[in-house]
């Protein structure tokens, strides 16, 4: 009997990606400690699980790299080689293409084209006991060892071959496929077409101008001959020409045809057949989709079991209820109300452990970025190390899968521009290994990242000046370090002095900022000159249920975010400030704050118009604080946050919207985008302080 295996897919693909992580957390501490037994059989193991698997559920592309990738992994567990920093680049390279195998094979796509370059990677190097490839190739005649191919039925086959100019688009690189040509006999002659290279001014550097030609001794067959080129071939151009057969190799049909005008034989080709086709892409070649996230939770035997106590209870409270409402006097009313107060407590409890199933630790995102910072300290060539510290702390499902991206563009941001060079870290008298540090802890009902660095720091002057020149602010503004700090989150702002491929165009911290907003968060920084920069991210520990503060203006309710709330008074008239052309303050404890009315905001006409009989909520958000002036507080409760966009419109100022006990709708205010809204401007309490 066949056993139907596909239910069982799914959680295949799960185990493998975190048998994937565990590889590469792996590799990354192989460098300092090469010696550690324990350490290769885990990376080892991980391996040999996502191979096994991979077979029992017919991935077999997934399941061949793996075993090359798991034969190297072999040799080093042997000890028959040593752990250096080019074979570690290697097996982390082959990691990333076990993470796309692995989303292609959740999407029932072919393997990207990049896998036969890397395979054939792998395979030299185990050959060749784990010592780096030759150089590359490059213009001229070059040496390349021949393979084991006898002589006895050589024959000398001339290639000419003209890559697609989209080719570096694909990731590809046309000289692994070269050497993999060079896998099948000697080359003999290699020349670089160096003439279809434009001028300076008009070239392209992210387009392939290249062309080759080369001169191969081999007893290959044509198949073989055409498979090295089966993951460049579209849009590229290939000619075969043998010297010492019968007759010239058959034109295959799968080479893509190119124009003769854009691609220009070199002299001394004339004879040439061109290879036409016009077959598409094999699926194999193709880049498989990004993996979709994670469906799936790993949840704890005890939280399961806690749920089904809790059913139980809840059932019996619903019991006791029915059966009072059933049978009831006048007498019973105390019974009914002590019924329903445990069916509420019951519910709130089911409540909470419902949303601690959603809840994982943030040590899921944090596992990222080791991997990361040792790319990007090996890119700039500076000493890095990234310390973790709370991965422990928990976060619901949906906020740690969207918190990713901003990490990630400031890690890079403190790789780049905050942690120095070698020569200024010793010369400013700091040690030559910069830290970035990534921690998490909660606090008051939200939960906080900081990203910190002991690097250089925000340069303030330079911020000013650049905010200065873009219009930003005026050259008299008297704002504070925090003020200007925020500038950096300006679309298009950037201070560094070149454009590198990590960081430099203004692109990346804006959208920081706007990520974390959507999910009700917010971003704080904190810089001293000289001695590195901290950025918190203050986020909720759930996007689904919010805790807030139920307040009126008029006869509509709203409900402020608990983590956006500071304080709330009743101020005093000679409290109340009005700047000519700028608006309103409120001085609280000689601080000078923006006083927005709602009732102006919203449009209400029913409000409390005179802010001494009215109430003020001072929130913080958007890098600042502001006074909030409503008619009530109404109190605490948890909400459940329905989203507008989907149903109506996305609303400036508003997060969302909630239905409350009495059946009314309470929308969900967005301090940072009540800000926006009311056009308040950066300096205008510091412009009336005085």
């Amino acid at each position: 009997m066949q056993i139907d295996l596909t239910p069982f897919r799914q959680t295949f693909l799960d185990e493998s990606v975190e048998h994937v992580a565990a590889m590469e957390e792996g590799l990354l501490s192989l460098e300092s400690r090469p010696d550690d037994n324990e350490l290769l059989n885990s990376i080892f193991r991980a391996a040999h699980s996502i191979k096994g698997g991979a077979g029992s559920f017919g991935f077999e592309d997934v399941a061949h790299f793996t075993h090359s990738a798991e034969n190297l992994l072999d040799k080093l567990r042997n000890g028959e080689i040593r752990a250096e920093r080019a074979l570690v680049d290697l097996l982390l390279r082959a990691t990333d293409m076990i993470k796309l195998l692995l989303a292609a094979a959740r999407a029932n796509e072919g393997a990207p084209g990049e896998m036969a370059t890397l395979l054939a990677e792998l395979d030299q190097r185990l050959a060749h006991g784990g010592a780096a490839l030759a150089a590359p190739l490059s213009a001229g005649p070059i040496a390349v060892a021949p393979s084991a191919v006898s002589s006895a039925a050589e024959r000398r086959v001339t290639i000419h071959f003209t890559p697609s100019t989209e080719l570096f688009h694909t990731g590809m690189d046309p000289l692994l496929v070269l050497r993999d040509l060079a896998s099948l006999g000697k080359i003999v002659r290699a020349e670089l077409d160096a003439e279809q290279i434009p001028i300076f001014e008009v070239l392209e550097p992210e387009s392939c101008h290249l062309s080759w030609t080369l001169e191969l001794a081999t007893e290959a067959n044509d198949a073989a001959l055409r498979d090295v080129f089966l993951f460049v071939e579209d849009g590229a151009r290939l000619e075969l020409t043998t010297a010492n057969a019968p007759d010239t190799l058959a034109p295959p049909a799968h080479a893509a045809s190119v124009s003769p005008a854009q691609h220009a034989l070199p002299a001394g080709s004339a004879g040439a057949t061109p290879v036409p086709s016009s077959a598409p892409t094999p699926a194999a070649a193709k880049r498989p989709a990004a993996a979709a996230e994670n469906a799936s939770i790993r949840v704890g035997v005890e939280k399961v079991d806690q749920l089904i106590n809790l059913i139980g209870e809840l059932v019996i409270s619903q019991s006791m209820v029915t059966d009072v409402v059933n049978h009831f006097t006048p007498d019973r009313l105390q019974q009914l109300r002590e019924s329903v107060l445990a069916m509420q407590r019951n519910t709130r409890d089911l409540q909470e452990r419902v949303m601690a199933v959603r809840m994982v630790p943030i040590g899921s995102i944090f596992s990222r970025y080791p991997r990361m910072v040792r790319d990007l300290s090996g890119t700039f060539g500076k000493s890095i190390r990234l310390e973790l510290e709370g991965e422990e702390t928990e976060l619901d499902k949906g906020v740690v899968e969207k918190v990713g991206d901003p990490l990630t563009h400031l890690i890079r941001n403190s790789c780049d521009h905050g942690i120095e060079t070698r020569e200024k870290r010793l010369a400013a008298g700091k040690s030559e290994e910069g830290v970035i540090k990534l921690s998490a802890f909660t606090e008051g009902g939200a939960v906080y990242v900081e990203i910190s660095d002991d690097g250089g720091g925000l340069d303030t002057e330079r911020i000013r000046r650049k905010a200065v020149e873009k219009g930003l602010m005026r050259q008299d503004d008297t704002w504070s370090d925090e003020q200007i700090h925020q500038l950096i989150f300006q679309p298009a702002f950037s201070t560094a002095e070149k454009v590198t491929d990590v960081s430099g165009r203004g692109v990346g911290m804006d959208v920081v900022k706007k990520n974390v907003e959507a999910l009700g968060g917010t971003v704080a920084i904190h810089s001293q000159r000289g001695l590195g920069a901290r950025f918190r991210i203050k986020l909720p520990l759930t996007l689904a249920i919010l805790d807030g503060l139920t307040l009126s203006v008029g006869r509509q309710m709203y409900i402020l975010p608990l983590v956006s709330i500071v304080e709330s008074f009743r101020p005093r008239s000679e409290s109340l400030k009005t700047v000519l052309g700028r608006g309103e303050l409120m001085i609280v404890r000689s601080e000078s704050l923006p006083l927005l009315r709602l009732h102006r905001i919203f449009g209400i006409d029913d409000s409390v118009q005179d802010p001494s009989k009215a109430l003020v909520v001072v929130v913080e958000g958007d890098g600042r604080r502001v006074a909030l002036l409503v008619d009530e507080l109404c109190g605490q409760q948890q909400v459940v946050i329905k989203n507008l966009d989907a149903n109506f419109r996305r609303v400036e100022g508003v997060m969302g919207a909630t239905i409350m006990g009495d059946g009314r709708i309470a929308l969900i205010l967005d301090v940072p985008g009540l800000i926006r809204l009311a056009g308040v401007a950066n300096d205008v309490a510091l412009a009336a302080a005085s």
